[in-house]
């Protein structure tokens, strides 16, 4: 049977973090957690740690020292799963804006429609955001208008943050050489899987804008994601990606 993991980055999720974990533990497909959490001053941590007695060989929880920022997380996440010999591996928030159902959906594209990369997409068939102010909308759809504009990628939601990885892509990849933080790291992944010609096929999803929990958007991010996308362009043009 293969491996599959879904990856949680957390940090003051204490809200959200039990129910997530509850859901995604039982559903019909068998998936592990593996939380990374970023020291959570609000405990976050210390709940995943009360309830991985229930589920024993199945959560998973590494604690990094600081909030560094979700690329690294996942970056971590990334090599302890390879580490532990994952066939699929997968990203989703923790706040329930992807909807834990949809991970079935992620595994059945790379397990069965030969999707090297399946992306959870907000916008491959209009677009499909509950929640979210217009302001929002419009700026995540545009972004990811930018970004295939810059990169060449027939993606259209190049900023999502739920996929599926099968694990050559990521261990096709040098993960020490993932550089943004931000969502510009969602682009990363994306156009470095890409830039290998791996598979990557959109999976329509609705994504929920989270009820609990404050976001963790910034003007930072944003800007790291508009000039980031032009600097990924640019190495790979003189093959320095």
């Amino acid at each position: 049977m293969s491996k599959k993991v879904v990856i949680i980055p957390t940090y003051n999720e204490i809200e959200n973090i039990e129910n997530i974990i509850r859901v995604v533990l039982t559903l019909d497909t068998n998936f592990d957690v593996l939380i990374v959490d970023d020291n959570s001053p609000d405990g976050t941590f210390l709940k995943v740690q009360e309830i991985q007695h229930e589920f024993p060989n199945r959560l998973f929880l590494e604690i990094r020292k600081k909030k560094s920022g979700l690329g690294k997380a996942y970056v971590h996440g990334f090599k302890w799963a390879l580490s532990k010999n994952y066939d699929y591996i997968f990203e989703m928030d923790a706040d329930f804006s992807h909807n834990p159902n949809d991970l079935e959906k992620l595994y059945t594209a790379c397990a069965e429609q030969n999707a090297d990369l399946a992306i959870g997409s907000r916008y491959a068939t209009g677009v499909n955001v509950v929640n979210w102010p217009l302001s929002r909308v419009l700026l995540s759809y545009f972004a990811s208008v930018y970004v295939r504009w810059i990169t060449g990628m027939k993606i259209h939601d190049t900023t999502a943050g739920f996929v599926c990885y099968k694990r050559k892509v990521l261990e096709s990849i040098n993960l020490d050489k993932i550089k943004f933080v931000g969502y510009a790291f969602q682009i990363e992944m994306k156009y470095r899987a890409f830039a290998k010609d791996f598979s990557l096929i959109e999976v329509p999803i609705i994504f929920t804008d989270r009820t609990h929990g404050q976001s963790k958007m910034s003007s930072g991010i944003i800007k790291e994601a508009v000039f980031g996308v032009i600097s990924l362009r640019i190495k790979k043009l003189f093959g320095k990606l």
